[in-house]
């Protein structure tokens, strides 16, 4: 997305292939899937597909503005920008699982593709995001184009569901899934058909969005924290660190290791979210960056620059900020709970 321009681009942008007459009628549908609004969790996990190509449709500008070409968190080291500490946690991933100049890797659930074309390039591998939402791809594909024909030969995207993948069996060299598998409404099933496209011996890694044994049920204020996040990330449930591993080894993975990334991060990964932080390397994210742009999306859909519905994104996306900072400060929520996992190598298929 341009920097001239930028907002209006974000305003404009809000609904993706969503009919401009009909985002709010989407509004509307999407906030009731959540319990924030008196919705059900198996309502959510259900209807998964129209809840979270809705999610997107509505709220990837937003995203792009306000976080650039990769939509995720990384651990930070101090004097790191916001952009720097991601592209580094996505090297980090790469050298994970190994990445050689030549391998086919499977980026499940890929956004606008920035940690494709990021890993792409820092390790010479020919990478396919898989992504089940139209407008995403859509921008990635146009992303791709402003760098070359050559990053299209080695980075190309494909529509479809990781619940129900189109790729046969032993396809991939290396999986990876970044803030992404959190979206599926199972967990072993999902996990069951990255199992099934990789080949046998190779490597699976995830960021996941995880509860933490802190998390307590009984607890109206976790409870709380909980739905907001869900609402503002649509997503069908959040899942414990320890749920999420048992599912790995249920799909028949081995684990190599573990670990929240987000206990040893010196910089905490949600400082580019806390209002009681400033910075201009992530100014759309301040306090300051929030109130113009929640002012500027206002007067846009005054005037019909921006679909009806606008501000209510923008609103349920900041319930989301406020959810994630109060899980975080009360260590109860981690997006940064880290697996590698291996397909056994004698499951020759």
């Amino acid at each position: 997305m341009s920097k001239q321009g930028a907002l209006f681009d974000l305003a404009s942008g809000v609904g993706g292939k969503i009919n401009k007459e009909k985002v709010l009628s989407a509004v509307d549908k999407y906030e009731k899937y959540h319990g924030y609004y008196g919705g059900e969790e198996e309502e959510r996990k259900n209807n998964y597909t129209d809840m979270v190509n809705k999610y997107y449709d509505l709220s990837t500008s937003f995203y792009e503005y306000g976080w650039g070409e990769s939509f995720h968190f990384a651990p930070r080291w101090k004097g790191e920008s916001l952009q720097e500490s991601i592209k580094r946690n996505e090297h980090f991933l790469a050298l994970q699982l190994g990445l050689r100049p030549g391998q086919k890797v499977l980026d499940v659930g890929c956004g606008i593709g920035g940690p494709l074309r990021e890993i792409a390039r820092f390790s010479s591998t020919s990478i396919t995001g898989l992504n089940n939402n139209e407008y995403q791809i859509t921008r990635g594909q146009e992303l791709n184009n402003k760098l070359g024909l050559t990053l299209n030969q080695t980075c190309n995207f494909v529509k479809g569901d990781f619940m129900k993948m189109s790729f046969p069996d032993n396809s991939f060299d290396a999986v990876y899934a970044i803030a992404a598998t959190c979206h599926a409404p199972d967990p072993v099933e999902c996990y069951k058909e990255i199992y099934r496209v990789l080949k046998p011996g190779q490597c699976f890694a995830v960021y996941e969005w995880c509860m933490t044994d802190s998390y307590d049920t009984n607890n109206e204020e976790h409870e709380k924290i909980k739905a907001e996040i869900e609402l503002g990330n649509g997503l069908p449930e959040i899942r414990l660190t320890t749920q999420c591993l048992e599912a790995a080894k249920q799909a028949g993975f081995q684990v190599v290791w573990d670990k929240d990334l987000a206990e040893d991060s010196p910089v905490p990964w949600y400082f580019p979210l806390d209002t009681s932080h400033f910075s201009f390397s992530s100014f759309p994210l301040t306090a300051l960056g929030r109130l113009l742009t929640r002012n500027l999306v206002s007067a846009l859909e005054f005037v019909g620059l921006a679909p009806k519905g606008s501000q209510r994104v923008q609103g349920f996306l900041e319930k989301a900020a406020q959810g994630l900072v109060g899980g975080a400060k009360k260590g109860i929520f981690t997006p940064l709970y880290f697996f590698l996992v291996r397909k056994p190598i004698s499951d020759l298929q």
